[in-house]
C-alpha cells in the first residue's frame, strides 16, 4: 500500500476537524455568538464564579487574548469584572442576564450541532471514535 491508496490519516483527520470546526463557528454565529464568546461563556458558567488567570487556563489561550474577548464582551453587556477584594490584581468575571441568555441560546445550538455531526452513529460506534482519537492523540504525544 502507498500514500496514494488512500489519504494520510493525518490528513483526512485534519480536513475533517477543519470542516467541522467551520461548520460549528458558522452554527454559533447564525445562533448569535462566536466559539471564542462560547467557549468564555461555556467556562464561566461552569463555575459560579471565575477569576481571568483561571478562565484563560480552562480556555487554553493567554491572559492577553483573554483580555480582549472579556472586554468585547463586557462592553456587549454579557458579563461583568470586578476586582477580587482579597487579591487585588485578580478579576472575578460573572454573566449578566444578557450573558446567562446568550449562554442558553449558544447551549441550544451546540447541543443541535452536536445532535446533527452525531447522525446515523450508534454509541458503540461513537465509543470506538472516541477510542481512536484517544489512541491519535497518544501517538502524536
Amino acid at each position: 500500500m502507498t500514500l496514494f491508496d488512500r489519504p494520510p490519516i493525518g490528513m483526512n483527520l485534519a480536513r475533517t476537524a477543519k470542516l467541522v470546526a467551520r461548520a460549528f463557528d458558522a452554527t454559533l454565529v447564525e445562533a448569535g455568538g462566536t466559539l471564542p464568546v462560547w467557549v468564555t461563556l461555556l467556562s464561566i458558567k461552569s463555575r459560579e464564579l471565575a477569576n481571568q488567570r483561571e478562565l484563560a487556563g480552562m480556555i487554553g489561550i493567554q491572559g492577553a487574548t483573554l483580555t480582549h474577548h472579556l472586554n468585547a464582551m463586557e462592553t456587549q453587556g454579557l458579563l461583568t469584572r470586578r476586582r477580587d477584594p482579597e487579591n487585588r490584581r485578580v478579576h472575578q468575571v460573572e454573566l449578566t442576564e444578557a450573558g446567562e441568555a446568550l449562554f442558553l441560546k449558544l447551549r441550544t445550538a451546540a447541543l443541535a450541532f452536536d445532535k446533527r455531526l452525531r447522525t446515523g452513529l450508534s454509541d458503540d460506534r461513537l465509543a470506538e471514535f472516541a477510542e481512536v482519537l484517544a489512541t491519535l492523540r497518544a501517538n502524536v504525544d
